[in-house]
């Protein structure tokens, strides 16, 4: 098997820290009154989204977890992952859509260069 890339390595971190912070995240409320009780209330009413929040942030961990082991399946979740992202961000501000492509950008520049390929076939 190939060694592992380095840019694999930091991606797969990033993506396993970005998960695992927005989980956090997630569980903690706010830290004024106001904003805690708008938290719970929203969760309240919008169950489903705060289980989608989690699922796709889960995702994240996931795919950095085996994207460090080499699996390939992991590298196209994450590639996913940025374009769902992606995507969200264009219904929001054009600067966060623009960051957005950007980071896809960079994030597919680096795993799917061919030696980066070749760590995911395993030869």
């Amino acid at each position: 098997m190939n060694k592992r890339p380095g840019s694999v390595t930091v991606i797969s971190w990033v993506f396993i820290a970005v998960g695992v912070i927005a989980i956090f995240a997630g569980w903690f409320p706010p830290g004024d009154a106001p904003a805690t009780q708008r938290v719970a209330e929203s969760k309240a009413q919008q169950p489903v989204e705060h289980a989608l929040q989690f699922t796709v942030n889960l995702l994240a961990v996931v795919g950095g977890f085996f994207m460090l082991r080499g699996f390939n399946w992991a590298r196209w979740l994450l590639a996913g992952w940025m374009i769902f992202h992606v995507v969200l961000s264009a219904f929001h501000s054009f600067s966060e859509a623009a960051v957005h492509i950007l980071l896809f950008s960079v994030i597919g520049y680096f795993l799917f260069r061919p030696g980066v390929s070749a760590f995911f076939r395993g030869s």
